[in-house]
């Protein structure tokens, strides 16, 4: 039986990949997409997310949830961060490389949080909640439905980083720093979790000769993603960063859903900075040799990039 999945996200191309992909995955019931500001504001994370699901066009829809919130001030004491990466760089000012989104305006839109909160009340300990922005969202949930977290069966979120250093920040991966509190408060519920960091996410990678051989065959509904949208990120990501290549970080968080095989992870005992110049954001694992400390989250330690890859080009081709 397919696995229910929400997805909340600020996409953003990786994001917005992730999302497509569930959609044509035959072991995801994906019942939901939630926006979130982070990457881009909530008004276009939720038009995003619209425009996403009508490109794949998918049998079933999901339920959408949206935001109306502007994105994070990335501030610390009211000063811009010396330093601070904006991720807007790899994926175009509106988050979807250059492309003008269109979609058709949904009559009633209601909340991110409350559509989680009515899913995961529909359906008690069936559904996994995949976080691919900050989780703003699922602070919010809680706050509204104290049960809300103790009823889902897995949260899993994309975000932090345990050795591989930052990626907006020198020491800070963007999704935890620009809500640590909400990260701080993740860690701390009373749900089975876990934590995909930056240093394993980042490990597969699309090469340009990759992405090529997928395109020839690609499925229609894909479409849009192999002739604008990966292009683009390809690109930003050479021109920006100097990679020969796109690490998928998003699908390899997808791929953690129903590929667990391809990943391995351990109990850790992990807190998050809530504040400082050079340290807001933080993801800190204690590793002391002492029984003082309790693990409180499972935090995925590698990850077999290759099979991630596999698994992305098995959805993304068209059926022979």
């Amino acid at each position: 039986m397919p696995r229910k999945v929400i997805i909340d996200a600020d996409p953003g191309i990786g994001d917005a990949l992730a999302i497509a992909l569930a959609l044509l995955d035959p072991e995801i019931d994906l019942i939901g997409v939630t926006a979130v500001s982070g990457c881009v504001t909530g008004p276009v994370a939720t038009q995003n997310l619209q425009s996403i699901v009508e490109a794949v066009d998918p049998p079933k829809w999901p339920r959408f949830g949206a935001s109306t919130a502007g994105r994070p001030r990335f501030t610390v004491n009211d000063d811009l961060l010396e330093g601070f990466f904006d991720p807007l760089r790899l994926n175009g000012d509106y988050g979807l490389g250059k492309s003008e989104v269109q979609f058709a305006q949904l009559a009633n839109q209601r909340d991110s949080a409350r559509v989680m909160i009515d899913l995961v009340r529909n359906n008690p300990h069936q559904v996994t909640l995949l976080t691919l922005g900050p989780l703003t969202n699922v602070a919010t949930a809680s706050e509204l439905a104290p049960d809300f977290l103790s009823n889902l069966q897995q949260l899993v979120c994309l975000g932090g980083s345990i050795g591989a250093g930052g990626d907006v920040t020198a020491a800070a991966e963007f999704n935890v720093f620009c809500n640590p509190m909400a990260a701080t408060l993740m860690l701390n519920a009373p749900v089975t979790k876990t934590l995909i960091p930056l240093d394993v996410s980042s490990q597969p990678v699309l090469s340009f000769d990759q992405f090529n051989r997928i395109k020839q065959t690609v499925q229609p509904g894909l479409n849009w993603f192999f002739d604008e949208l990966i292009p683009f990120t390809l690109r930003a990501h050479h021109e920006q960063l100097g990679l020969e290549g796109w690490p998928l970080r998003e699908v390899a968080a997808l791929a953690f859903l129903t590929q667990p095989r391809h990943f391995e992870s351990s109990p850790m005992s992990v807190g998050i900075e809530q504040s400082g110049t050079l340290t807001r954001g933080v993801t800190v694992i204690d590793q002391r040799r002492i029984p003082r400390w309790h693990t409180n989250c499972e935090v995925v330690e590698s990850v077999d990039a290759q099979g991630v890859l596999d698994y992305f080009g098995q959805l993304a081709r068209r059926s022979a």
